[in-house]
Formats: structure tokens, sequence, C-alpha cells
């Protein structure tokens, strides 16, 4: 199948994630499709998507929600289901929003998760708002019957990793194929230091979300005053962990890739505590030759391996997580190891796989 005869879908286009690597990895299997997306903003997310063909729905106009795509919410159910796809194949690149899409062809949907807010919501809320709680329990039951049948409108199911692979069976009934996405931040690129820091420190590489758990590590290291942590990335929670962080802790914010690269080949290692459905940094700091200390749970279970490429803690408190660090620097790493581990995952591994799967969609079918 011709590359023009795939349309992408993507939920929103706002921030540099793992789910937008993985479109970006889409173009390069798929290089001029058109990219179909609620919001988008160029300068919050990946610059590839600048010379892409991004088409936007009208909430787009409003840049308030470009700003911040969770005030959307209530507004992408209807949104993605007045999106018609006039296309062979729609690949929808779904969190939870844009397998809602109609498609004129085949549907097939990647899926990174069902959406975490209705069927995760105590991993995903965390300690928020009772105010969010109730509004958000009140609208789910509607979002629910809305997403089971924008799930039951796809051709095929592809996965990102085997507990995604469970929770789409037990949430749809649909038995999907697991395709683990590829790393996509590697050492091949360039590299510039980040002023102020000094080789041997801890990263943590995440938005700032309350699933992610960055308090907890944070946390832990009040417990390792001798070794510094480094978190990457923003969030809502951002001020809160800031304010309660150990002297220890250094927040970043948002970088670009070349300070990232220089940031993974600085480290000791990686540190994350996230409820995550598939573990995109392990693979990043292994293509790097650093291990990580990971929380034993979703799709880490698939990208660490234990006592080779790191270590798992059972729970996000920060007695366990200190305890992992610990064990992480104190352990001799294989640097051939963990290059094998992030080798596994390729993009070029990822785009045959993909374009495989799109070449079994008879749009005649």
């Amino acid at each position: 199948m011709r590359p023009a005869d795939v349309a992408i879908v993507h939920d929103y286009l706002t921030q540099r994630g793992g789910a937008e690597r993985v479109v970006v990895s889409l173009l390069r299997a798929f290089p001029g499709s058109t990219v179909h997306t609620s919001l988008f903003d160029p300068d919050g997310t990946f610059p590839e998507f600048g010379t892409a063909d991004v088409r936007t729905l009208p909430l787009n106009a409003f840049r308030t929600l470009r700003r911040n795509h969770r005030l959307s919410l209530p507004l992408l159910a209807p949104a993605f289901s007045r999106l018609k796809i006039d296309a062979p194949v729609a690949l929808c690149s779904s969190s939870g929003w844009a397998h809602g899409a109609r498609a004129s062809g085949r549907k097939l949907v990647y899926c990174h998760a069902p959406a975490r807010w209705l069927y995760q919501r105590e991993h995903y809320l965390g300690a928020r708002g009772s105010v969010g709680r109730f509004a958000l329990a009140a609208v789910a039951p509607l979002l629910e019957r809305w997403d089971r049948r924008a799930a039951a409108s796809a051709d095929r199911y592809l996965v990102n990793s085997r507990a995604t692979q469970r929770l789409v069976e037990q949430v749809y009934g649909i038995d999907a194929d697991v395709l683990a996405p590829p790393y996509a931040l590697g050492p091949g690129g360039p590299e510039q230091r980040v002023e102020g820091l000094d080789a041997g420190f801890f990263l943590c590489v995440s938005r700032l979300l309350p699933y992610k758990n960055v308090g907890a590590v944070c946390a832990a290291f009040s417990e390792i005053p001798d070794s510094k942590l480094v978190v990457v990335g923003e969030g809502p929670e951002r001020d809160a962990l800031q304010r309660s962080a150990p002297r220890n802790v250094v927040f970043l914010g948002e970088i670009d890739d070349a300070r990232l690269r220089w940031l993974y080949a600085q480290s000791r290692g990686l540190v994350t505590a996230a409820f995550e459905d598939f573990g995109l940094t392990p693979l990043e700091a292994a293509a790097f030759g650093r291990p990580t200390a990971a929380l034993a749970f979703g799709g880490f279970l698939d990208t660490v391996l234990p006592d080779e490429t790191g270590v798992f803690f059972d729970t996000p408190e920060p007695a366990q997580i200190a305890v992992a660090v610990r064990r992480l620097a104190a352990a001799d790493w294989s640097v051939a190891r963990l290059h094998a581990q992030a080798e596994s995952f390729s993009e070029e591994r990822f785009i045959s796989a993909v374009r495989e799967a799109v070449d079994q969609m008879d749009p005649g079918a």
C-alpha cells in the first residue's frame, strides 16, 4: 500500500511525550501522510511536525485549549465523532479519542492505552480535588458508551504492551496484537551540555502528572542525600513538586533532544515510578548504556530486564525507591546488554511491522 493511502489520526499534538514520538515514527513509515488531530501546538511538541501536513479540528481555534489540552476533555468525544477520514486506511494513534474518528475505508487503531481517566481513574487522578472527581464521575457513563462504540468500529487493534493488551481485552473484549513502539532518542544525534550540572546524577524523565508518581521519586532522594536527581518534564504538578522536593533534586522542565541526550549520557541511571502502559524511557536510557530503577508495573515489565538492564521496586513508595536506587548504583551493568535491549525495540523493526499491518488491511473487504 502506498504511503498516500494512509491517513494518521492522533488525539492531540500539544506535548513532547512517548505517544507523540510514535506519531513521528508513523510519519517515517508513511511519509507524506496527512495527520489529523484535535489540537496542534507546534512550539509544544516535536519539531518534526512542523513540516508535516497536520490538519486540525475546529477546537484548535482556541489558544487556551492548545496550551492546556486537558480543558478540552468534555469536547473531544463529539469533536472526533464528527471527523471523517477519507482514505483507504485510517491509522489511529489513540489514548482515548482518535479511535472515534469515522473512516470511509479501513480503520487500524494503535492503542497506547484505553482512556486512563475512565478505566484507571485512581492512578490517573491521584489526589486531585473532589470537584474534578465528581465532574468526571458524572460524565463517565456517557464517555464509556462512546468509547466502547469507537473501539468496536475498528477493523483491527494493535497495542503497545502486554499490559495494554490485557486491558483492551478486559474493557473492549478485543483480542489485540502487541506491537511495541520504538525508542526514538538515542546517542546518534547532537548533544548539548546542561549548564550547572556535573556527571553522576540520576535522571527522571516524565510528565508531571499524578499517575507518574514523580513526587515519590523526589522524596526518595531525601534518603540518599549524597546523590542528585534531575527531573525533566512539565505538567500541572510542577509547582507543588518543587515546593516539597529535597534540596538534591533539580527540575529542568521541558528541554530539547540535544540536552536530553547529554543528560542520559552523563547520568548514572534512570528512576521511574509511573503507572505506565509502555516503558519507553528505560529503552532510551539503555540506548545510552544506562540502567533503570522502575516500578514493577505495566509496560516496564516488557522493557526492563531484572538484573540485566535494571531493577524493580514493588510499590511507588519513597523507601522502596531509595533501596532500588542504591542497588542500581552498587551493581555492575553490561553496556553491551543494555544496548542490545534497546536495539530489540528499534524504529526499523517498528516501521517494518506497522507497514506489514497496514498492507494486511484490505480496503475492499
